[in-house]
């Protein structure tokens, strides 16, 4: 009976008025991991693309300051050099000035406990446990960054367990710091200097295409009134971290580079849009979070979907493909501005047709948003406030005192609800 019954259930299951529902689910399914398991594999490529030229800096950098304290130095053991050119290079992009001078301002205060503190106590294990605490209590009490206390506990550490097989341990230290941190130096900004440019462009794809992408699924999330998408495209913008955290830190490096190279002194001009435009793409990411948390709940309540409604969300992403192309060629960002203004201009179109609670505070979002991105172009946040306005069709004076930024955005204040 069992065997009779079977076939009958698995039809039952798998098949509605001559539709397999079950395969459509499996399909569906399936396409999501291949498409995910492309994404990884293009993410992990991107980022072996984006560290190919630190990797040949780090790498160059340790070779030279090994060459350097053995053959030129004379040191035997020239293990801190290379390490300090690495850490150099590798622990703080944009900030290896400092880098180099926490360094050696660790060592300084490590080898000073650590010698203070063997006269004193002797050596063994608990001597080192104290060693250890005073260094880090010490360099917190000044201020030390959380290098300078990663440096002042590891010297310690050395000259406490080396100390008694090796000797003079303490001035090889402070060279090889200095040696490894100058060499890392002399590497980036001399020997060889990354393109700024060239690196801020690749940080900013990922960040960009990112919000692009999530705001085109939105707008034909709202078109085709399917809630579920629109989920997926707040859960994926969401972790949007490190794509900002590369796309902040890159920018931090290029000005760096620019500063200290002289090869890379003509690209300074060209980095200031990008330098100026890292804290409106923040807003930005975050105002359109909204726009599309507003969106899932527009739909799950059935409200009012204008046509000009989606419109309006697409031009927003077509104006952030827009402004990374004109910075990726150093061109004035005026096609990505007018995109801009005419997803406001299509926002004032949809109000106008009428919106619920949630549509308004969609439309409210695409100003904001539209305004964060005018001010990314280079637009003074004044200036973007009038042109957003004015693209909306509402009067001059309207909402005069507005800020459209994400200091508490206001939906416009006259739509009828339902």
């Amino acid at each position: 009976m069992a065997q009779d019954r079977r076939p009958s259930l698995l039809r039952r299951g798998s098949a509605r008025d001559g539709v397999d529902l079950d395969a459509a689910r499996i399909a569906e399914g399936m396409a999501y991991l291949r498409n995910r398991g492309r994404d990884t594999l293009h993410d992990r490529l991107h980022r072996v693309r984006m560290s190919v030229g630190l990797a040949v800096q780090a790498g160059l950098a340790a070779a030279l300051a090994w060459i350097v304290s053995y053959r030129i130095l004379n040191n035997p053991q020239p293990v801190f050099a290379p390490i300090s050119a690495v850490g150099t290079l590798a622990a703080s992009v944009g900030q290896r000035l400092r880098r180099t001078v926490e360094l050696i301002v660790g060592v300084a205060v490590g080898v000073f406990l650590g010698d203070g503190l063997i006269l004193l106590l002797g050596t063994g294990g608990w001597q080192l446990g104290v060693v250890v605490t005073a260094a880090i209590l010490l360099t917190l009490f000044f201020g030390g960054s959380v290098a300078v206390v990663i440096q002042a506990a590891a010297t310690a550490v050395l000259i406490v367990t080396l100390s008694p097989s090796t000797q003079n341990l303490e001035i090889p230290r402070f060279i090889d710091a200095a040696v490894g941190g100058g060499i890392a130096l002399l590497v980036t900004a001399i020997l060889l200097p990354l393109n700024p440019l060239r690196v801020i462009n690749r940080a900013a794809r990922p960040a960009l295409e990112l919000l692009a992408d999530q705001l085109d699924n939105a707008a034909q999330a709202l078109r085709e009134r399917d809630r579920d998408r629109a989920q997926r495209a707040l859960e994926r913008l969401r972790e949007n971290k490190d794509e900002l955290a590369a796309f902040t830190e890159a920018i931090e490096g290029a000005k760096e580079t620019s500063t200290l190279s002289p090869a890379r002194w003509h690209r300074r001009n060209e980095l200031t849009y990008y330098a100026q435009a890292a804290d409106p793409i923040d807003r930005a990411m975050r105002n359109s979070g909204t726009l599309i948390r507003r969106s899932v709940t527009l739909l799950e309540d059935e409200e009012a979907v204008p046509e000009p409604m989606p419109d309006a969300v697409s031009h927003l992403a077509e104006s952030v493909r827009l402004l990374r192309h004109e910075f990726s060629v150093g061109a004035e960002p005026q096609r990505a501005r007018e995109r801009s203004l005419r997803a406001v201009s299509e926002a004032g179109r949809a109000y106008g047709q009428g919106v619920g609670f949630s549509g308004s505070v969609v439309i409210a979002q695409v100003r904001t948003t539209a305004s964060d991105l005018m001010v990314a172009s280079g637009i003074s946040q004044e200036e973007a406030n009038r042109l957003v306005r004015r693209a909306f069709g509402g009067p001059e004076k309207e909402q005069e005192g507005e800020a459209e930024s994400s200091a508490g955005p206001r939906p416009p204040t006259a739509p009828a609800l339902g």
